[in-house]
């Protein structure tokens, strides 16, 4: 099936009540109500490519389901994507699987620093970056990005201040594409990255999670495939970790698998070593499944998925700067999340959460979770069928309006 007959797919509706689902189950804990449509949790409302169900299908029609090991074969599909995706040649022995990118961030906090050790997050972030540093008795740097406006708000890091946390820190937890503002770092930003990790010895956990969700407008660029490419030394090329996954460009955040490139020997050792400490079983039969079939056999669906969302978030874009004026959205480069500025509402972060549950029936992700800078600010996830997009919208149109 080609990308065009595809891109139908996604405007089909799935129900996903009852399937134990956190973002559709969980309202009522999360929200204090069922009775709002949730556009939170990142995860879409979409089913997952063709061949990840077969390879599922086939999976769980063997009756046993034991211990499990990662083949060849699995890591082999990964180097492909990275290759001929992203123009990025990984070898096999730099993986390390992992249960998870949010584990894993833990994980390489533990694992590379000392108790008290300096650790930079660039907020407004993801939110699970400022307790992997908190969690693990780290000191925790804020190196907050820049919202510059000359007609159109976009953000940009603070390449002096980052500067100076770096004379005090040993690791950057990096995102990139970055959650939840959509910026995707250019190559002359990442190359001042560089430059400044490199003059202070300061290591870079880049989780580029979202690197495969990049609309047409803009270019991922993998931080460790530079670096390799333009770093001074071979020691300077291997002070980057990578954190990817297929979870959330194909749909399977639930069956958690992910995986650390590491250049850099002695990290990868120390990484490994901390897992084995900490006892977690990484792999199950489905999502070893799941991860090869989704780098195998997802890229058709890929290309059509993100001309659906592309198609989404500017239609919904155009909606808001027509008819809801008291609120400015930045516009994503990837990512399936809106960020929406609603400042000019002139609502604390409480009150501004309950209007969107109350008065609009509408249970998005308050932007005071991602820290500094997140005031005032909602993050939308546009990932579901555009119907329910402009529904929503069409909801926050007439609560502003009653509210006026």
């Amino acid at each position: 099936m080609g990308t065009h007959q595809l891109s139908g797919l996604f405007d089909h509706p799935i129900a996903r009540e009852g399937t134990e689902s956190l973002k559709y189950d969980g309202r009522l804990d999360t929200f204090g109500t069922d009775d709002v449509l949730p556009m939170w949790v990142a995860d879409m409302d979409f089913a997952v490519p063709e061949a990840i169900s077969q390879a599922l299908q086939a999976r769980a029609s063997h009756p046993v389901f034991g211990y499990s090991m990662a083949p060849e074969s699995l890591y082999q599909a990964l180097i492909d994507w990275l290759l001929n995706t992203h123009d990025w040649q990984v070898k096999r022995e730099w993986i390390v699987l992992t249960p998870g990118v949010v584990p894993s961030l833990n994980l390489v906090v533990a694992a590379l620093t000392a108790e008290q050790a300096g650790v930079i997050v660039q907020p407004p972030v993801y939110f699970p970056f400022f307790s992997a540093v908190t969690n693990q008795h780290r000191r925790l740097i804020e190196n907050p990005l820049r919202l510059t406006d000359d007609g159109t708000l976009a953000y940009q890091m603070d390449l002096a201040q980052l500067e100076e946390s770096a004379k005090e820190a040993e690791l950057l937890l990096l995102c990139s594409p970055h959650n939840p503002v959509g910026r995707v770092w250019q190559k002359d930003e990442l190359h001042a990255l560089l430059a400044i990790a490199e003059k202070h010895d300061l290591t870079i956990l880049s989780d580029e999670i979202h690197a495969d969700l990049v609309y047409t407008d803009a270019q991922h660029t993998p931080l460790s495939r530079l670096s390799l490419d333009s770093a001074s030394t071979s020691e300077a090329s291997h002070r980057i970790i990578t954190a990817v996954s297929p979870s959330k460009t194909f749909n399977i955040p639930g069956l958690g698998l992910s995986a650390l490139i590491i250049p850099n020997e002695a990290h990868r050792r120390a990484i490994q070593k901390h897992l084995q400490r900490m006892g977690v079983s990484v792999t199950n039969p489905f999502n070893l499944a799941a991860f090869e079939a989704a780098y195998r056999g997802g890229g058709e669906w890929r290309k059509a998925l993100i001309a659906y969302l592309q198609d989404t978030r500017d239609e919904a874009i155009a909606f808001i700067n027509k008819h809801l004026p008291a609120i400015r959205v930045i516009c994503p480069q990837a990512t399936y999340l809106l960020w929406l500025d609603c400042r000019e509402l002139k609502l604390d972060d409480a009150a501004l959460n309950r209007f969107f549950i109350e008065e609009a029936k509408l249970g998005l992700s308050p932007g005071a979770i991602f820290g500094r800078g997140g005031e005032g600010f909602m993050r939308m996830n546009i990932g579901t069928p555009k119907a329910n997009v402009m529904a929503a919208l069409s909801r926050l149109q007439a609560a502003l309006a009653e509210s006026n």
